[in-house]
């Protein structure tokens, strides 16, 4: 999920030969950003309804929605950098073509690596999410882009909602391949009319891409993410084969993009007040977004003739993480306005207090309905808040031809926090399973929101570090540095 935030300035570029329809072209931009959002919010929910058809166990189900949030991090790395050098019209029916291809794949395919694949497709797809500010700023006056990304950002939390409940409904009653069929349709038409709508528009750079630079950066993550949800399963020389080469990868990917010309991430740029803490919490509060998916959803489908759990479907589900996407939705607008006034740091901090105790609330009381209204508002709020920082801090201290990298430092490192959340879970809840039955053990939830507890924590230290290095919030004189 993008962060859309009102304190950040989007200048408009120079008009181009057509003048658009300004409330069609809003509107197309909040149809994107709903739909794209929803997304990653619907996949969770269906994770045990693919488990059960598909003859999954826990580790392999969680990596439908790890492929997912992997494909996320490489369409934030390359379709913003493709508006400028191709178009917004070419960029929005290439990341369509995605997304339909996406949904069509599992819903032909109905196996479990087609689920794998088209999972990947509809992540990367999703990134398009980001192309409403590219193509708000280049064809509208200044005040009509504030009343779009006001809109945008309604449609962000539209988007959430959907999602949650969304899926779990069509599945009730419909087949998991009709789900991805309608996904496919909803996808085709929304891309028709972007291609009707958006105007055209010269390119606006001629610079490479680093496309190389980006499937690298998911091969490395890709491979210590596998090792860590595998190592109960594979020999112990594979799991280290496995997790040395993502390791050796990514230093040999960072030293090679301090000096490529087509660098994925500007190095340099995370020397800037704050950057690297809220990028860093980005990453972070994307991993406790995904455990939280993971482990309401496996706990609350789990039979409650196996000792615990609920026995809801993937709609019950969804209803019950309401919370989380309302507040999600209605809960960012005091984070933004501390964002302007130059606070980003206390906005991070009082994020992280927030999923804090919506998540140690989880950690002890979840096996009432009624509990997870409240955990799931809490979180809900906290993400909310930590995201409407680590979005705006890039977008405050960065240079303006840097812009669009910042969105996509900030947008990468998320989505690989989903994956690697996911990747936490998992291994958790294949660590100590129930015999003959092959389900969790009840105290591995538990245990999975004390470790989630455990990674929020860290925000605080990373932020409280970087204010000391750098004296504290970021003030006019630092964002001018």
């Amino acid at each position: 999920m993008t962060e859309f935030t009102e304190s950040v300035d989007i200048p408009r570029a120079d008009a181009t030969s057509v003048t658009p329809r300004r409330g069609a072209l809003i509107a197309i931009a909040a149809v994107l950003a709903t739909v794209t959002n929803a997304v990653a919010f619907m996949l969770p929910p269906l994770l045990p309804l693919m488990q059960q058809q598909f003859g999954l166990g826990v580790a392999a189900s969680a990596w439908i929605f790890t492929a997912l949030t992997l494909g996320g991090g490489a369409g934030f790395v390359l379709l913003p950098r493709l508006t400028d050098v191709l178009n917004d019209r070419t960029t929005s029916l290439l990341s369509g073509g995605f997304l339909v291809v996406g949904a069509l794949v599992p819903a032909i395919g109905d196996s479990y690596p087609a689920l794998l694949v088209g999972s990947a497709l509809l992540g990367f797809g999703g990134a398009a999410q980001l192309l409403p500010l590219s193509f708000l700023r280049r064809h509208l006056t200044g005040g009509a882009v504030a009343t779009a990304v006001s809109v945008l950002i309604m449609a962000t939390g539209s988007g959430t909602v959907l999602g949650m409940v969304g899926g779990g409904l069509t599945v009730k009653y419909l087949s998991l391949a009709s789900f991805f069929y309608i996904l496919a349709a909803a996808f085709a038409v929304t891309t028709v009319a972007l291609l009707i709508i958006v105007p055209s528009s010269r390119p606006e750079s001629s610079g490479r891409i680093g496309i190389l630079g980006t499937v690298w950066l998911i091969a490395w993550v890709t491979a210590v993410l596998l090792a860590l949800t595998q190592g109960l399963t594979w020999s112990g020389t594979a799991i280290l084969a496995v997790l040395g080469a993502g390791v050796v990868g990514g230093v040999l990917w960072g030293l090679v993009q301090r000096k490529s010309p087509t660098a994925v991430f500007d190095i340099q740029l995370l020397k800037k007040p704050l950057v690297t803490p809220a990028c860093f919490a980005a990453g972070i509060f994307g991993a406790i977004d995904a455990a939280f998916l993971l482990l309401v959803t496996y706990y609350t489908q789990t039979p409650a003739e196996v000792g615990y759990g609920l026995g809801v479907d993937a709609l019950g589900t969804g209803l019950l993480m309401l919370p989380f996407a309302l507040m999600m939705f209605v809960g960012g607008k005091a984070a933004e306005r501390a964002v302007q006034k130059g606070r980003p740091a206390t906005v991070l901090v009082i994020g992280t207090a927030v999923s804090v105790v919506g998540l140690g609330w989880l950690a002890f009381a979840h096996d009432q309905k009624w509990q997870y209204l409240v955990g799931a508002a809490f979180v809900g709020l906290g993400s909310r808040v930590g995201y409407s920082g680590a979005f705006a801090v890039p977008q405050l201290v960065v240079p303006e031809d840097k812009a669009g990298m910042a969105a996509g430092m900030a947008g990468t490192t998320m989505a690989i926090g989903f994956a690697f959340g996911s990747a936490v879970v998992t291994t958790l809840l294949t660590f100590d399973t129930i015999p003959k039955i092959g389900l969790p053990k009840e105290y591995l939830y538990t245990v999975g929101y004390e470790v989630t507890v455990g990674l929020s924590l860290l925000v605080l230290v990373v932020t409280l570090i970087s204010r000391l290095r750098h004296g504290g919030e970021l003030t006019a004189s630092s964002v001018e540095a």
